[in-house]
């Protein structure tokens, strides 16, 4: 399977996907860039690995492969758009929150399809799932500066 294949979103059967199979998609995208972020594993690898080790029956496949494959296809550009907006150098953001971040980062860019109001807020419930302490804050932070810049119709109406 290629790297760009099947990462055209579609919506569930049903008609919309769920948003528990989208915050369970996001999550394990999440979890598949940290694990890439120490192993430097291929990220079709990652990809089959978290297929097989998980129950993906409640998550929403295609928005998990768009998620991983698109965050890692693009973090160089991802991450210019976010270090305008950090306090410190890319190398010493804790890892977890870099993934969140990046993760949001691309949603913003790229899934219009989800407000930005539900970009942030999930990244925020992720960084205090998976983060430290105040890592929710630093995700809130970056994704909000960076929700005005590429969301600026969106965001002009707060």
């Amino acid at each position: 399977m290629s790297e760009t294949e099947g990462t055209s979103p579609q919506p569930a059967p049903s008609g919309q996907p769920k948003a528990g199979d989208r915050r369970r998609a996001r999550a394990l995208a999440m979890q598949g860039l940290y694990q890439r972020h120490f192993s430097k594993t291929a990220i079709s690898d990652i990809e089959a690995e978290f297929m097989v080790d998980n129950d993906m029956s409640k998550v929403d496949l295609l928005y998990f492969r768009d998620l991983l494959r698109g965050v890692h296809r693009e973090q160089g550009e991802l991450d210019k758009l976010i270090e305008p907006f950090l306090d410190r150098p890319i190398k010493e953001v804790d890892p977890v929150e870099l993934a969140i971040v990046r993760l949001g980062a691309y949603e913003l860019k790229h899934r219009l399809d989800v407000p930005y109001k539900v970009v942030i807020n999930e990244g925020i419930e992720m960084a205090k799932r998976f983060g430290g302490t105040e890592g929710h804050k630093f995700v809130n932070s970056i994704l909000d500066k960076l929700s005005g810049r590429l969301r600026l119709a969106e965001t002009r109406a707060r």
